[in-house]
């Protein structure tokens, strides 16, 4: 595989060869042809994932893998392009799909290895008409420049720039003698450019003229090319379904012009493979709707020899219901695609999955070739990632330049700043993180909510401290939002997703230094848990550790151990050590205003027991060991810190002798003993003892 991503083989490998290969029917980066796997209909492949799972790195991998060997175009539908018109255009005769046909078939047109560039006379005769739903005499500047554009999608780089030069200037002076008469300028337009194109017999002319017949099939044209192209307009101004059915016409001229540049057998000779098209967030209005465009006439069997690669934010969408779905690794060798009736069943959906350890290993090790790592940091990469692609490779680029400046833990990779280009100056990893992996205006108000449990405590913090202008109404928007990626929430955190919600939360932490809004939302909560249900007591008592109330926290589960069931004490001991400890990542590894050094290890491990100043009339034993199983779970379970397996060996003996202290949990304490520190070790989120026995019973 001569591809640059870890992974991702099923889609690039060449031997056997992967689904990009088996479609477009090019190795990637060889102009080399390769068996079809699908001979008649293509797929519309969808890559299915959340932010950071590598979708776009697919895309611009497939780009230059076919790029020079086959057309090849790439649109980004969050691109700011696809918005809305420019400062000086017209909406109404502008659309994202019309400007995402004018560049895909910008791109498409670049000639390639053994051929010249693709015309687009179809495409170019349709936008002319849509263009002139929105032209008038104010605007000749404009008109002309639109006109070029439109007519250059035509080209095959002969001599047509003279000949549009002239055309243009037949078809300005048309609408200018138009407008001393009352009413809409779409016809003398369109009457002007098919007098322009048969007025030669050279191959501009004819392509041209070829085009706009083309439009004699439009419905209720009768045949009459000039009535089907002013139908077309009509119906792109109408808005609601007409609209959407003139985008749809653009689209099917886009592919039928591209299928010109393959028909007859001197086209194929010259270009092996299939053309290729590429559409980024395709869950915004310019890709969805193109796909719509695409999977509707597929269905309808109006055929077309793209190959589509689509990504998609999230792992589905309600017009996706009938896709075919496929795990990435049962592509390896074959998609087992078969279409139903549908439109959508005409798409294939791939979930992209996360990385492995190994692959993991792979990324950390490259980025850091010949530096000395802690042989743990690979490792503790992927559990805090989870195999994010992206989180990886950006933590993996802060450990090669920030490693031999002193920098040893997650948190302070994290926290360093990284230079992701050579001319720009370097900005804290996690900010880096946060950009790529966060909705982007809701940023500030998303920081301060990952700290909540749940909605209602979600709630608290929008009523108490955000804007105005957000409220319960922006918390339920984000909650969507959230799920709609990929990302909803999970019990005990509103959101869910255990990397996205580490970033959010050193961002709230380093919001200022002295750490007041860190505060604010911790005591917010806190007095929010205490007017809830008992249940709730363990989130309060996170949030007090998370300011620092250790004693609190050795209390409440010193007192709890004999009364809860013993399953119940240890989920409350889980959830409770879930507190972050970001004050141990600051620069030099010490808290701000030079506090004490993180010694959650050293307390794990005993060292601290002769200076404690005990509560009078509490069980010394059960207090010392209740601390210290604390400070082991809090610090094997945080993210940020490389594995010590003094503490995992600790923990394993701390949890037998307490088993000693509770015949009646005995087994399930010894059971946690042994369980716990395979989990710390794999980097698996701690099992409570009769979860799963449980959950399978509810099932």
């Amino acid at each position: 595989m001569h591809s640059s991503l870890h992974g991702r083989g099923a889609l690039f490998d060449t031997e056997p060869p992967g689904l990009a290969p088996r479609l477009t029917g090019l190795r990637p980066y060889q102009h080399i042809p390769t068996p079809y796997e699908h001979q008649g209909e293509l797929p519309f492949v969808v890559l299915a994932g959340g932010r950071g799972l590598g979708k776009s790195a697919v895309l611009g991998e497939l780009r230059s893998a076919y790029r020079g060997h086959t057309p090849v175009a790439l649109i980004d539908g969050e691109d700011a392009q696809f918005d809305r018109p420019s400062p000086d255009g017209h909406a109404e005769s502008w659309s994202p799909v019309s400007q995402a046909t004018v560049t895909i078939a910008e791109q498409l047109a670049e000639p390639v290895t053994g051929a010249g560039r693709i015309s687009f006379p179809r495409l170019a005769s349709g936008l002319l008409a849509v263009a002139a739903g929105g032209w008038s005499d104010r605007d000749l500047p404009r008109i002309r420049q639109e006109a070029e554009r439109i007519l250059l999608m035509n080209d095959t780089g002969s001599w047509v720039a003279g000949f549009a030069g002239r055309w243009i200037g037949k078809v300005v002076a048309k609408l200018v003698a138009s407008l001393s008469e009352t009413g809409p300028v779409v016809e003398p337009i369109i009457e002007a450019a098919l007098e322009a194109f048969g007025e030669g017999v050279a191959p501009t002319q004819r392509r041209l003229r070829k085009g706009a017949a083309w439009y004699c099939d439009y419905p209720n044209a009768g045949g009459n090319p000039k009535l089907g192209l002013i139908l077309l307009s009509g119906h792109f101004r109408a808005g609601g379904a007409s609209h959407t059915h003139a985008e749809r016409y653009l689209v099917r001229a886009l592919l039928a012009d591209l299928d010109d540049a393959y028909a007859g057998v001197v086209q194929r000779a010259h270009r092996l493979g299939r053309p290729v098209v590429l559409i980024d967030n395709v869950q915004e209005p310019a890709g969805f709707h193109l796909m719509e465009s695409v999977l509707r006439d597929r269905a309808d069997g109006i055929a077309d020899r793209v190959v589509f690669f689509a990504a998609l934010r999230g792992h589905g969408h309600p017009a996706l219901r009938n896709t075919v779905r496929r795990t990435l690794p049962e592509l390896a060798r074959g998609s087992g695609w078969v279409p139903g009736s549908a439109p959508s069943s005409r798409a294939l959906l791939v979930a992209l999955p996360p990385l492995s350890p190994d692959e993991t290993l792979h990324m950390v090790n490259a980025a850091c070739p010949g530096q000395p790592t802690h042989p743990q940091l690979p490792h503790a990469v992927h559990r805090l990632t989870d195999g994010n692609p992206l989180g990886i490779a950006l933590i993996a680029e802060s450990a090669r330049q920030n490693l031999p400046q002193g920098a040893v833990s997650l948190g302070e990779l994290l926290m360093a700043d990284v230079a992701l280009h050579d001319d720009r100056t370097g900005h804290p990893a996690h900010r880096e993180l946060l950009d790529r992996l966060a909705p982007d205006d809701r940023l500030d108000e998303l920081t301060v909510l990952a700290a909540a449990h749940d909605r209602d405590s979600a709630f608290v913090l929008a009523e108490t401290g955000l804007p105005d202008d957000f409220g319960t109404a922006g918390v339920l928007d984000l909650e969507e939002r959230l799920a709609q990626e990929g990302r909803p929430g999970t019990p005990g955190h509103f959101v869910g997703d255990p990397f996205l919600r580490v970033l959010l939360l050193l961002r709230l932490h380093r919001h200022d230094p002295d750490h007041a809004a860190w505060q604010w939302v911790h005591r917010t909560l806190i007095d929010h848990c205490r007017g809830t249900s008992p249940d709730h007591s363990g989130y309060r008592v996170r949030h007090e550790l998370a300011l620092g109330n250790v004693d609190f926290a050795v209390a409440h589960l010193r007192d709890t151990f004999l009364r809860l069931d013993t399953c119940d004490w240890l989920s409350a001991l889980v959830l409770i050590a879930s507190a972050p400890c970001y004050d141990a990542y600051d620069p030099e590894g010490r808290h701000l205003g030079n506090e004490l050094y993180d010694d959650r290890g050293a307390v794990a491990l005993g060292r601290t027991d002769a200076a404690q100043h005990l509560p009078d009339g509490v069980d010394v034993t059960l207090h010392l060991r209740v601390r210290r199983i604390l400070h082991a779970v809090w610090q094997l379970t945080d993210p940020l810190v490389l594995p010590d397996p003094r503490v995992t060996e600790r923990l394993r003996w701390e949890l037998e002798q307490l088993s000693n202290q509770k015949p009646a949990g005995s087994e399930t304490l010894w059971r946690a003993s042994r369980d716990w520190p395979a989990d710390a070790a794999a980097g698996r989120p701690f099992r409570v003892p009769g979860d799963d026995e449980e959950q399978n019973g509810g099932h």
